[in-house]
């Protein structure tokens, strides 16, 4: 009997592993639908260099798709609403604007650009600072 990782590394079994990461599978996940511990594929990755491939490209594909769904979200986009009636045929189509979204701008601009948008800004100290705070203590009679 074939060992049971033979399979996960044929053609049709990589195609199976790839399409799971696409779905946004994590490793843990993906060994439940392999029937296998999570340490067990853990090793597998280790060991097997075309298994680590394939859950690096399927797992860029999702994170592309997402980046790009939050990017659109963050601009603002149009959608198509498709309606069916109960035989699966169209009913109609309705096109829908949606608005850019201030969560999605924010969490975009934070990351992308944090020395420009963190929340938590670095006061750097100098002699200025040190001669208001000497007039404000002057002021408060310290």
């Amino acid at each position: 009997m074939a060992a049971k990782y033979d399979y996960w590394l044929s053609e049709e079994g990589l195609t199976k592993i790839d399409g799971w990461a696409r779905d946004g599978c994590t490793d843990d996940e993906i060994a439940k639908h392999c029937n296998v511990a999570p340490r067990t594929f853990a090793n597998w990755k280790a060991k097997y260099p075309q298994l680590a491939a394939i859950l690096r490209q399927g797992k860029e594909y999702a994170d592309r798709k997402v980046e790009r769904s939050l990017y659109q979200r963050a601009l603002g986009c149009r959608v198509e609403e498709i309606v069916y009636n109960g035989d699966g045929d169209i009913v109609k189509r309705i096109v829908k604007d949606v608005p850019p979204d201030v969560t999605a701008i924010i969490f975009w601009l934070k990351n992308r650009k944090p020395e420009e948008w963190r929340d938590k800004r670095e006061i750097v100290k100098d002699d200025d600072n040190d001669q208001v705070l000497l007039f404000l203590k002057a002021m408060r009679g310290e």
